[in-house]
C-alpha cells in the first residue's frame, strides 16, 4: 500500500517539474546574454500608387460570367437508349475500371457535392477523362464533367456492374467493377 503512495507522489513531483519556467527574459538589454535576439530594423516601404480600376467585364484575370445556357448542355445526347437500365447515384459511388478508346484507367466517384453534381476523378486516363472533376445522374444517363462543368462523356447502365457510352469526341467509354 505504501508503494502506491510513493508512486503517486513521484508522478506528482515529475508532473510539477515540467511546469517550471524555462523561457528567457528578453526584456533585459544585455547584449551578451544567451538567447538574446536584437530587435529588427525597420525596412523601407515603397510608395503607394493610386488610379482607377478597369471597368467590370473588361480585361481581367477572371473568366467571363456564364451564359444563360447551363454548362455542359452542348453536345449532350438527346436521351438514353431504350435498352438502358435505371441508375441511382448511390449505385455509382466507388471505384470503377474504365476502358476508353482501347486504354484502361481508374475512375473514382463520391457523393461529395461539387457544383450541380458530385466530385469524381480519374487516375491513369488519357484524353478528355483526364480533366474529369464531377459527375451526375440525369435520368438513365450518367454524365461526366470537366472542372468547368462541361460534359465530357456519358454512359448508360447495360448490366448490374457495367456501363457503356461515349466521350464527346466519339471515343467508346465503358465502366465496370
Amino acid at each position: 500500500m505504501q508503494v502506491r503512495y510513493v508512486v503517486t507522489g513521484l508522478a506528482v513531483v515529475i508532473g510539477l517539474a515540467g511546469c517550471q519556467r524555462t523561457s528567457y527574459d528578453y526584456s533585459s538589454n544585455s547584449n551578451a546574454g544567451p538567447g538574446y535576439t536584437p530587435p529588427l530594423q525597420a525596412q523601407p516601404v515603397p510608395s503607394v500608387q493610386s488610379g482607377a480600376l478597369p471597368p467590370p467585364g473588361g480585361s481581367s484575370q477572371f473568366p467571363t460570367a456564364p451564359t444563360a445556357t447551363p454548362p455542359g448542355s452542348a453536345n449532350v445526347a438527346a436521351g438514353a437508349p431504350t435498352t438502358a437500365l435505371d441508375v441511382t447515384k448511390e449505385s455509382m459511388v466507388g471505384n470503377w475500371r474504365v476502358s476508353n478508346g482501347g486504354a484502361n484507367c481508374d475512375m473514382f466517384l463520391t457523393l461529395t457535392n461539387l457544383g450541380s453534381g458530385s466530385r469524381g476523378g480519374t487516375r491513369g486516363c488519357t484524353g478528355d477523362l483526364t480533366a474529369m472533376g464531377s459527375w451526375e445522374v440525369s435520368g438513365k444517363m450518367v454524365q461526366f464533367k470537366n472542372r468547368q462543368g462541361d460534359t465530357i462523356g456519358r454512359v448508360y447502365k447495360t448490366s448490374d456492374a457495367s456501363y457503356d457510352g461515349t466521350t464527346n469526341n466519339g471515343q467508346p467509354l465503358s465502366l465496370s467493377r
